[in-house]
């Protein structure tokens, strides 16, 4: 497969750390995505890095027995170790503080400690199999302080740091799901909810497993995503992630389903709001996204993946050493291992390997995988930096070898003009409430984002439509001809009006040809010629060249200078339309001006019209000439 298949890739610059071994432990904090490499229990070094800090965190630590958990508050200000079930010890690291370390046993007896998570910089929370501790960190009194605990009996828990929100699995069965929400020092108990098992357990123990679990916000709220594995209806093979929302306020519901149709090992990350499914077996991925249209079956909306299954795209490991040594060529990345381990939202990790890795989507290839055109645009438009392929997506179907039908361009068009629309009244709105003063009493106005989905003219002017720029009176030839064809006066007349259609000589011309059809097109048409300065022999030249001859002789006689224009230039242009009755009419029309200035039909010598007055004769005969008036 070339590159152009794969819409998967890892990034080009990973987080690499020193790679597990009995040596060395490897931990993941998920709310600062911080990789610690702590080597025997910290006493012979820490290194903490992070994918935004190149420069990494190196300290030691005296080693009081094996680290089975290790991170630092947000901003980096306080690190936290759990060593014993029953304790943490907490360090500060701020400049002018001691590293004494200060410990914090878990309040409720008997209790074990599953693991903590820092909500803030100063508050953390343990998580315990017998409830939830939430406390401040003193970091000058070296000690805390309990807010608020709560009892409840717990397997399992999973933390998703972007909406600070702890899951705890709870019962014998385990799927009975408590979430807590963490703010500024305050813990709220949201609804628990329960997770369906795929068929009632036959056994009385723990069922519902947290590598089945994940917690992700998608478009700005918080799911929970279950990999169900096998489906609870019996006509339906393969496994299922099914995603209940967790709103604030109010229960949980069981909104989408996203069928896999195929079973075996999965893993799941969020990127840019598509819920990826990794599947080992097949080492292939595929995306969701659940705001495209799917089948509603009166509860939930099902949806199937969006692209074919595509592997990510084969990575190449560089080859660290001194540049002498690195000429060696770089090693493939064994993808879709056993080791990696996958972490929220768009995170992978091989411990083995030493590599974090943040999984990123490319959106270039998707457009040759999906031929949906208006499909295509729905996705696109979904996604953080899509300006580009959207409008390569226009210029494409506009060329000529990959023309799309004008239904397609019109939806597509539409697609854009909607979302420019809504950023518009958005950013109006914003203006109006600017205006009348909310700002002072409402701290929630805030000015709408410009995304990359927000294409205005000027974007399309200049890397789609400015290609055609040559031949942009073609393109209003073929707006102005359908808008006549469909009878649409009205919608022509303020195109004009408000210059969608910008003045130009081939188009004041074409309105003249239309004056037939539409009687006020002569008007709109000298109106724009006058706007363009335009001499009236050249406007004549213009029209003759388009074979436009009864225009152009409308046009002379609306400005009075009819008697004295050339008689042969005008028959020249009518007999090379090979019309005989349009060279007919012009004929006569000259034999008639004739008549009344000089009193006689007849052409003067001086008028080189010998030969047109043989034709004439030729094709109507003799007696088809004028003859004179007599008084």
């Amino acid at each position: 497969m070339g590159e152009e298949d794969y819409y998967l890739e890892l990034c080009e610059r990973p987080v690499h750390f020193e790679k597990a071994n009995p040596v060395n432990c490897v931990f993941f904090d998920e709310a600062n995505k911080q990789v610690f490499a702590v080597r025997s229990g910290g006493a012979t070094g820490v290194v903490v890095k992070g994918p935004d800090d190149r420069n990494p965190i190196s300290f030691r630590m005296e080693d009081k027995g094996e680290v089975k958990c290790i991170k630092f508050s947000l901003e980096n200000k306080i690190l936290a170790v759990q060593r014993t079930s029953k304790t943490v010890d907490f360090s500060n690291f701020t400049p002018d503080s001691s590293q004494l370390e200060y410990t914090q046993e878990c309040k409720t007896k008997n209790a074990n400690i599953l693991g903590f998570c820092w909500t803030s910089s100063t508050e953390i929370v343990f998580i315990t199999d017998q409830g939830i501790e939430f406390y401040q960190v003193l970091p000058e009194k070296r000690n805390l302080k309990l807010l608020k605990s709560q009892n409840i009996n717990v397997n399992w828990y999973m933390y998703c740091p972007e909406s600070a929100v702890i899951l705890l699995s709870t019962t014998v069965l385990g799927n009975v799901l408590q979430p807590f929400y963490f703010r500024a020092g305050t813990m709220s108990k949201l609804p628990k909810f329960e997770i369906e098992l795929p068929a009632a357990p036959k056994s009385t123990k723990l069922s519902l497993s947290e590598r089945d679990i994940a917690m992700a916000t998608i478009y700005g709220q918080l799911y929970v995503l279950f990999l169900r594995h096998h489906s609870r209806t019996s006509n339906s093979t393969g496994a299922e992630v099914v995603l209940y929302h967790l709103p604030r306020e109010g229960a949980c519901k069981k909104m989408h389903i996203l069928k896999l149709n195929r079973t075996g090992k999965f893993a799941l990350n969020v990127v840019d709001n598509l819920v990826v499914v990794h599947h080992q077996d097949t080492e292939t991925s595929v995306i969701f996204d659940i705001k495209l249209r799917g089948e509603f079956d009166g509860t939930v909306t099902l949806h199937h993946p969006v692209l074919p299954a595509r592997s990510i795209q084969p990575y190449q490991i560089p080859v660290a050493g001194p540049a002498p040594v690195t000429s060696q060529s770089p090693i493939p990345c064994k993808l879709y291992s056993s080791s990696w381990i996958v972490f929220q939202p768009d995170i992978i990790i091989s411990a083995s390997q030493g590599y974090l890795w943040n999984l990123q989507v490319k959106l270039q290839p998707i457009v040759n995988l999906l031929p949906d055109k208006g499909r295509l645009m729905d996705f696109l438009l979904q996604r953080r930096e899509c300006k580009t392929v959207v409008l390569s997506v226009c210029s494409q179907m506009l060329t000529e070898s990959d023309r799309a039908t004008l239904p397609v361009i019109a939806t597509v068009f539409d697609k854009l003009n909607q979302e420019y629309k809504k950023y518009l009244d958005a950013e109006q709105s914003y203006t109006l409430a600017l205006e009348a003063g909310q700002s002072r009493s409402g701290p929630f106005l805030r000015r709408p984002a410009r995304t990359q989905a927000v294409v205005d003219q000027s974007d399309m002017y200049t890397h789609v439509l400015s290609a055609f720029a040559e031949k942009k009176h073609y393109l209003h030839e073929l707006v102005i001809k359908t808008l006549v064809q469909h009878n649409l006066f009205y919608t022509l007349h303020q195109f004009l009006q408000y210059h969608v259609l910008s003045d130009s000589k081939p188009l004041a011309c074409l309105l003249l040809s239309l004056e037939s059809f539409y009687p006020p097109a002569h008007q709109l048409s000298l109106d724009m010629l006058k706007r363009l300065s335009t001499a009236n022999d050249e406007i004549v030249e213009v029209l003759l060249s388009k074979h436009q001859v009864l225009a152009a002789l409308r046009f002379i006689r609306g400005i009075g200078g009819h008697d004295n224009i050339s008689a042969r230039k005008f028959l020249d242009a009518a007999k090379q339309t090979e019309d005989h009755m349009l060279f007919y009419t012009i004929f006569r029309f000259f034999e008639q001006r004739n008549q009344r200035l000089r009193g006689n039909p007849s052409f003067t010598p001086g008028e080189h019209c010998e030969e047109h007055v043989a034709f004439f004769k030729q094709v109507f005969g003799d007696q088809a000439l004028m003859r004179p008036t007599t008084f």
